[in-house]
């Protein structure tokens, strides 16, 4: 992973990389917890990168974003509540936002550079979210804060770096971790998190051990892919919950975010939904063959 000349490179296996035609560099550094770009092309437009990954991308930042909260958001009859974990472009509290219901959204993003960085170049993203009154912004441990006692939240959602060995995120999969995160929901709740690669080459790397994990911590779980294209592969997310998962009727799920979304979708609707929980067969094996949990004392980390 690295800048060469106009060129940004930047490993999606350890075998295979992808060169990006680099326009602009609007920042280039390192905060105090890790190494971070913004980067502008024709490709993706504005692009964020931490530690040489691609985070988000102007060009289609939606498809990742709405995939990850509104099948959430819907889940809960009437969510007013949400916990955002990471999430440092706005993109996620930016949908969240867009619920009518949603009375507070308490954001943890641990690095404030970062945010602060998102909140003066990538404007697109957040859209002003960060200004909007409902948010709580603080940038605190997502663990340490949930594991204090406080309120409870309707919906917590987990836009978190990878699992990355030596990273800042890696102990957020775990399910010592998801136990204290299930002990913040209010009954009903529902928690939903970013779940890695879930493409053919990847899937078993993080993917199958999160929703197995998420699986021995709450009643019920969902899994779900969408194809985002500055990644290079298809990207997996979990829902999971004590109450049953989808309830809301895929022939509603259109009425319910006319009459509960503020704005018009350009990714999620009632048909994109049933294609993102639409497994492929040889994912469902996946998950089904999957015996790991993933611990604190032995975590899984994505290459």
């Amino acid at each position: 992973m690295e800048m060469t000349g106009k060129w940004f490179v930047e490993s999606v296996y350890p075998d295979l990389a992808v060169m990006l035609r680099v326009q602009k560099v609007f920042y280039s550094g390192e905060t105090a917890y890790q190494k971070v770009e913004v980067l502008e092309s024709e490709v993706f437009g504005r692009s964020l990168v931490l530690d040489g990954k691609t985070q988000s991308t102007e060009k289609d930042e939606f498809v990742y974003h709405e995939s990850l909260v509104h099948p959430a958001m819907l889940c809960h009859p009437n969510p007013k509540s949400v916990f955002i974990g990471g999430g440092g472009e706005g993109g996620t509290l930016r949908e969240v936002l867009a619920h009518n219901t949603v009375e507070q959204a308490t954001m943890l993003d641990l690095d404030r550079e970062v945010v602060e960085l998102c909140r003066r170049y990538l404007p697109n993203h957040h859209q002003g979210s960060f200004d909007d009154p409902r948010t709580n912004l603080q940038h605190r441990d997502a663990r340490a804060f949930l594991e204090e006692p406080g309120d409870g939240f309707d919906v917590i959602i987990l836009d978190l770096v990878d699992p990355l060995e030596g990273g800042t995120a890696y102990l957020l999969y775990t399910d010592e971790f998801y136990r204290i995160a299930k002990a913040r929901l209010n009954p009903g709740g529902i928690l939903v998190t970013q779940s890695g690669p879930a493409g053919l080459l990847s899937y078993e790397e993080c993917f199958t051990t999160i929703y197995n994990t998420l699986g021995n911590v709450f009643g019920h779980t969902a899994a779900a892919q969408v194809h985002v294209p500055a990644f290079e592969t298809l990207w997996g997310f979990t829902l999971a919950s004590d109450s049953p998962l989808l309830q809301t009727p895929e022939e509603n799920i259109d009425e319910s975010l006319s009459s509960r979304v503020n704005k018009d979708l350009k990714h999620y609707d009632a048909e994109t939904h049933r294609g993102m929980f639409a497994l492929p067969k040889h994912l469902r094996n996946g998950i089904k063959a999957e015996t790991r949990i993933n611990r604190d004392a032995t975590p899984v980390f994505m290459t």
